[in-house]
């Protein structure tokens, strides 16, 4: 199969007939094979009701149905685990996404070798109550992964088959699939201007709670890439700092007490800050023990990505 297109979506009954049949009229045209997988994440509306019906109509659509809603990092994850195609798609089913994007999509990751593809919404036609919030999003990403992409919360992706079956997708970071597949190893990331479309059915379902979820989930990414397998490194390194600052100020007033300092050294305000410096170094070192002795006790403590193999 050439081609999973994994959808999302949550309460888009009203879209879902256009854009799968836009879907396929246009991979039909270019003669890929494909799949659609709609996830539907817990609506309350008759999205699952138009899934079957398009299950019936089109041999190639699929419907996966949460109880409840989960989230679009989790409609995606799914979807990713059920995709069969040699390239997945991404793309959200209130048809801002156009499928007339899909073929070129294709082509960059089969004829140009890319591993992951980011699609780059220059023109947008977004409320500024989201275009704000996403410009800060990718600047702030941009900083904190070296990964110089213009648009990562762009709903429109390309993924070779062995990226998405070799990374994770869960809480908000569907909007950072590019750094998680840059941390697991893959990194012939390319970029392409897609067409935005305006709103046509329903109301976005963007949300400010997202925008401090997503970046919790920035630094929760950067962390985890940088110190899961190593954490004494981090806390070991702060927590001796931190003993280190404490006891250099226990020192200091001892010296200071029987040298030409009058007043005991509880009476000074800088002996308490000295002491709070040492707590909070033995704690954090500690953290870093604990920390070490999970992640080498984990079952995925030596799971590396490998790129190939010869001989073996």
């Amino acid at each position: 199969m050439n081609l999973s297109i994994v959808i999302p979506l949550y309460n888009e009954e009203e879209s879902l007939p256009e854009l799968v049949e836009w879907i396929d009229r246009v991979l039909i045209e270019n003669n890929l094979s494909y799949e659609v997988l709609l996830i539907d994440d817990g609506s309350n509306d008759k999205s699952w009701k138009v899934i079957l019906d398009l299950n019936k109509k089109y041999s190639g659509v699929k419907g996966i149905r949460f109880r409840r809603n989960y989230g679009k990092s989790a409609g995606l994850n799914v979807g990713f685990s059920h995709a069969q195609g040699d390239v997945i798609i991404t793309m959200d089913a209130d048809l801002q996404d156009s499928p007339d994007e899909i073929p070129g999509l294709y082509s960059m990751i089969i004829n140009q070798g890319y591993d992951l593809v980011s699609g780059w919404k220059q023109k947008r036609f977004d409320p500024l109550t989201k275009t704000i919030p996403t410009k800060l999003f990718n600047w702030a990403t941009r900083k904190m992964s070296h990964l110089e992409l213009h648009d990562f919360n762009c709903g429109l992706k390309a993924y070779r088959n062995i990226v998405i079956k070799s990374i994770e997708v869960y809480g908000e970071m569907h909007r950072y699939i590019p750094v998680i597949a840059k941390t697991a190893g893959f990194s012939n990331i390319g970029e392409k201007v897609v067409q935005h479309r305006a709103r046509k059915y329903g109301v976005t379902k963007f949300g400010w709670e997202r925008f401090i979820n997503g970046l919790l989930d920035l630094v929760s990414i950067y962390f985890v890439g940088k110190f899961g397998k190593r954490p004494m490194h981090f806390f070991g390194l702060i927590g001796t700092i931190s003993f280190v600052f404490g006891f250099g100020i226990a020192i200091y007033l001892a010296i200071a007490k029987f040298g030409f300092d009058e007043y005991k050294m509880t009476e000074r305000p800088i002996f308490y800050f000295g002491l709070l410096a040492m707590v909070i170094g033995v704690q954090l070192f500690l953290a870093g023990f604990l920390g070490e002795l999970i992640s080498r006790n984990s079952n995925d403590r030596n799971n590396y990505q490998l790129a190939e193999k010869i001989g073996c």
